[in-house]
């Protein structure tokens, strides 16, 4: 009863529309055992994910997004009850029709770390980044050779030449301005990355949004969304970290990186940062800042700085976070 979803135009007619959705959704559930339940639809997330009651989520993935389904299902299963934050528990997981695939869940609960971060007390805010050093420590000690067959990159070399190849489009795509653009090659040539690293579990988004809390108390009640895992250099997953964890703030990361037992050189996490899949330059500097006229290494210090770093510039915005 959904309909199949293989160009951008069928998603933004059919995902994004809750009454093509619902048809399908409340079928699913019915196959699933879970008749007479009314799905009530997320309004965040790159898929469409619904709550169903108060113990139980729906996540469903179109054909164009089902290796990401696939991944979820196979990851959560994989890391179940191994790290010190829940996540969340696979109850089924599978294909439905016209190419769809699901994972239905445990619901966990708490109020989202991004949304409640302004009320969090700097001292529960420096238990929390530490627990989320702690979290990604254990996710990192993980082996993730069960997961091989459906994760990629495979052959991270290659995708660092890749990636190396794609970004200066990418960001210019993104209104990266010129003078920014110029450094990207020369800064990636500069810094050393390893092309055969210690192959280590990536959740590759550890963001505050992807965190729960229970404000009583202010601690880690949830991490979710691993649809987009990957299998690679553990320091990839840093990005995510400095830019929406730590936001520039040394100290922050400090703690972080001692919680998750390594420092990152500040140029690495850059470096990664420029080729990261997802990879959005001039979103990050709105969200955390950047001198008019800088560079690349001096942006590193800024973003990714640790206490006992080099000087650090132009950190305003970030020192509010």
């Amino acid at each position: 009863m959904l309909p199949p979803v293989e160009t951008d135009e069928e998603w933004n007619a059919v995902v994004r529309d809750d009454t093509v959705m619902r048809p399908g959704v409340e079928d699913l559930c019915a196959r699933l055992g879970l008749r007479g339940r009314t799905p009530i639809r997320f309004p965040d997330g790159s898929q469409p994910v619904y709550a169903v009651g108060e113990d139980l989520v729906l996540k469903l993935f179109p054909c164009t997004a089902a290796r990401h389904g696939l991944a979820e299902g196979r990851v959560l299963t994989h890391i179940q009850g191994q790290l010190p934050v829940p996540t969340p528990d696979v109850h089924a997981c599978g294909e439905y029709e016209n190419g769809w695939r699901y994972v239905l869940m445990s619901r966990l609960h708490g109020r989202n770390l991004a949304q409640v971060w302004d009320d969090v007390p700097q001292v529960d805010r420096e238990r929390l980044v530490t627990g989320i050093g702690t979290a990604l420590a254990a996710l990192h000690a993980l082996d993730p050779t069960p997961l091989e067959d459906v994760l990629g990159p495979g052959d991270w070399g290659a995708f660092l030449d890749r990636r190396g190849e794609e970004t200066v489009e990418q960001q210019r795509g993104h209104g990266l301005p010129g003078p920014w653009l110029e450094q990207i090659p020369d800064f990636l040539a500069s810094v050393s990355l390893p092309r055969a690293p210690r192959r280590t579990l990536l959740h590759t988004e550890v963001m505050r949004q992807h965190f729960l809390v229970d404000p009583d108390g202010w601690r880690l009640t949830g991490l979710f969304d691993f649809e987009p895992a990957m299998i690679g250099d553990a320091a990839y997953d840093f990005v995510g970290v400095g830019v929406f964890v730590t936001r520039g703030a040394p100290r922050l990361m400090s703690l972080l990186s001692s919680s998750y037992g390594h420092a990152f050189d500040p140029a690495v996490l850059m470096a990664h940062t420029l080729l990261h899949v997802y990879s959005d330059l001039p979103w990050y500097m709105r969200e955390l800042g950047a001198p008019e006229q800088g560079t690349l290494d001096k942006l590193a210090q800024v973003w990714f700085g640790s206490v006992g770093d080099a000087p650090l510039l132009g950190r305003s915005a970030a020192e509010q976070a």
